[in-house]
């Protein structure tokens, strides 16, 4: 992910986005999908990286965004905050903006509305984590 961020003329997240990764680091120590010298590694260079990410606020109005997204297509509050929060973006930016995932169903609605997905090939790799037991 970090080539994709590196090449873009712009990077963002959901505000929330801090406490997220967190959150999925520290899962994945729990699981055993990392190390837990891995998973500091990983979350002190996000936390490197934090000022130079332009954040999309949490405000009255995408959380009422978020609401309508959450509803058809089920996501969870804090997916469907990240993604009203791109949507967001994107409406202000007037081009489209790419939203990074690796929860499947998370990406396969970003598609769906417009967002471009990374990694295009997200289905392909996780397939071959699930069979291989390894990252590709």
């Amino acid at each position: 992910m970090g080539a994709a961020i590196s090449q873009a003329a712009v990077s963002g997240t959901a505000l929330v986005s801090r406490a997220e990764v967190a959150a999925a680091l520290g899962k994945a120590v729990r699981v055993g999908a990392l190390t837990q010298e891995e998973a500091l590694a990983a979350l002190q260079v996000f936390r490197n990286d934090w000022g130079d990410l332009v954040r999309v606020q949490v405000t009255e109005m995408l959380i009422a965004r978020a609401d309508l997204l959450a509803w058809d297509p089920g996501l969870g509050g804090y997916d469907a905050v990240q993604l009203a929060s791109a949507l967001a973006w994107q409406d202000a930016l007037g081009e489209q903006v790419t939203m990074a995932t690796f929860d499947k169903h998370l990406w396969t609605v970003a598609e769906s509305v417009g967002l471009a997905a990374y990694p295009a090939d997200l289905p392909a790799k996780l397939q071959t984590w699930k069979t291989t037991g390894k990252s590709p």
